[in-house]
């Protein structure tokens, strides 16, 4: 109880939950219906949106790495996520009078001017913002997860919002992730991460910034050495094959392929909305949950149920058409995206040297899987133009399949969590 009143009293805590907070709110006003805005107001087909989503991760990478290194020279210097925030605030505007306008008229040139200014702004900038906070919650003594829960909190208020405006007009999304990223820019001038010099909580003494001395970048013959293990490469061939896919299901044909049930469109973006809330606070009740699994069946068998779940969910959404039915399968994602990013984090340090856990979950997860999406999300698309939803998510469930049997074999076990939590 001391612990957790000392949390509520700590500035810092509440400055960072208003990070998360603001960040995943101004995200999810657009993102959230960035699919479904793309083919049913643009007009884009299914191979259209297949480049769309390529292209975006592969710049995506780009900032991932950027980000990375120079926010982990910084420490908690905030020069980088003040350039986020502008580009954020500058969302609205953008999308509306440059991106929609270069769609409809040029539609390569403005998908490689949006991908720099999304990934900028929202798709690499929520990995930057999560590692800031992460490493705030480290310096000033609080749990990474509480702060965190804002963020889904925000996220999923921001979505069930958002399908409402949608249905009226998409602009109005826009406008409000620009005025939700004022807010966020407000917080990040205002926030001076500070901490007591002494060591007792309660003394009032003067407040000094902190600033962590310990290194954080690893050498370049750490970072080599990964690439020579064969079991690195077992594990980014089991993300491509499995969480690339998943992805391309969830983000660029499910949102379409929901609303397409309901007798209007707008009818269908405000169900969808409320459902994606709905999901969110559930991924974040299983967040909390998902470790004592984790440690129970272990990272390598925890990975690949979270993959069976995804099997799951592809095949019963081709299999079923019965809007209540889809909707429940659409749940599964809260159960299964918490159990597979956090067997993630616990399957680098079962199997690999914990000081190398960031270029692992860059390198080894969020470029393979956008390496995945950026080889995948074209074929994917001109598949679906060719056949239908059924018949695509068949497929896409088939691959899961076949690459979650082979990772039975070829994913380690491992033996360092065991030996820890004994």
């Amino acid at each position: 109880m001391n612990s957790f009143t000392n949390v509520l009293r700590n500035k810092n805590y509440w400055y960072s939950s208003g990070y998360l907070f603001t960040f995943y709110a101004a995200w999810s006003l657009w993102w959230s219906f960035y699919a479904i805005w793309l083919k049913s107001k643009i007009g884009l087909s299914g191979e259209d949106l297949g480049i769309v989503y390529s292209v975006n991760s592969a710049v995506a990478m780009f900032f991932m790495i950027f980000y990375g290194v120079i926010q982990d020279k910084l420490q908690i210097g905030k020069a980088v996520i003040i350039f986020q925030s502008v580009v954020m605030m500058l969302i609205g505007p953008f999308l509306i009078y440059v991106y929609e306008p270069l769609l409809q008229s040029n539609f390569m040139l403005g998908v490689c001017i949006g991908a720099p200014v999304l990934s900028a702004g929202f798709i690499s900038g929520s990995a930057l913002i999560d590692s800031f906070i992460e490493r705030i919650s480290r310096l000033f003594n609080f749990e990474f997860g509480p702060a965190r829960f804002w963020g889904s909190f925000g996220y999923a208020a921001a979505t069930f919002i958002a399908g409402i405006a949608f249905g009226i007009d998409p602009h109005i999304n826009f406008w409000l992730a620009s005025g939700v990223a004022v807010l966020f820019f407000i917080i990040n001038i205002t926030f001076k991460p500070t901490k007591s010099s002494s060591r007792s909580t309660e003394a009032a003494t003067p407040e000094t910034t902190v600033v962590d001395s310990r290194p954080t970048i690893p050498t370049l013959r750490e970072i080599v050495s990964l690439l020579a293990l064969p079991k690195f490469w077992m594990f980014v061939f089991f993300v491509i094959g499995t969480y690339s896919f998943y992805t391309i299901y969830d983000q660029q044909l499910f949102p379409n392929f929901y609303t397409a049930f309901f007798k209007t469109p707008e009818i269908g973006y405000q169900v969808y909305g409320y459902l994606n809330s709905f999901q969110v606070f559930l991924e974040a009740t299983c967040m909390i949950i998902a470790p004592f699994f984790i440690y129970k069946m272990g990272p390598k068998t925890s990975l690949l149920v979270a993959a069976l779940i995804m099997i799951c969910r592809i095949s019963l959404s081709a299999t079923v058409d019965n809007i209540y039915l889809i909707s429940f399968i659409k749940l599964f994602h809260a159960i299964e995206v918490p159990l597979f990013i956090l067997a993630v984090f616990k399957y680098f340090v079962a199997n690999f040297d914990a000081r190398l856990s960031a270029t692992l979950y860059l390198v080894g997860f969020n470029i393979s899987s956008n390496i995945g999406v950026i080889i995948l999300s074209t074929p994917v698309g001109k598949l679906f133009d060719f056949t239908n939803y059924s018949t695509t998510f068949y497929i896409l469930a088939g691959v899961v399949l076949v690459v979650s049997i082979i990772s039975i074999f070829t994913l380690s076990n491992g033996d360092k969590l065991q030996k820890e939590s004994e």
